[in-house]
């Protein structure tokens, strides 16, 4: 399974950067996540991508991009913004900072990766 993860207001580029270096730093993560979408064009300024593409197919490895998502919402930010995750199927779910906890945010993984939330 790939999770494509996009943000929602705030400055997209250099959040989605910072959140890419984040995930990067995950033991777990390591390897699984990649830029994807159109960079600047030669000599232009713009975002380096559009979305990050994270494979969690494997092992506990939704859990931990669970936690790390919740705990990179978890930081100071200066504009407010959501996490947009979508599946492979087209199932999507957005992810605020005041969602409460990782079990929170793993169930609306879980609903953009396999289209049902968890037990159901």
């Amino acid at each position: 399974m790939e999770a494509v993860i996009s943000l929602v207001g705030g400055v997209p580029g250099v959040e989605l950067e910072s959140l890419g270096d984040w995930l990067r730093g995950e033991p777990e993560l390591a390897g699984r996540v990649e830029i994807t979408g159109s960079g600047p064009g030669k000599g232009q300024l713009g975002a380096l991508g559009d979305a990050l593409i994270v494979a969690v197919g494997s092992g506990g490895a939704l859990s931990v991009l669970a936690a790390s998502l919740k705990a990179w919402l978890s930081q100071p930010r200066r504009s407010d913004f959501r996490i947009r995750v979508k599946g492979s199927d087209g199932h999507a779910v957005e992810i605020s900072a005041d969602r409460a906890s990782a079990e929170d945010v793993q169930a609306l993984l879980q609903q953009a990766l396999t289209g049902h939330a968890r037990g159901g």
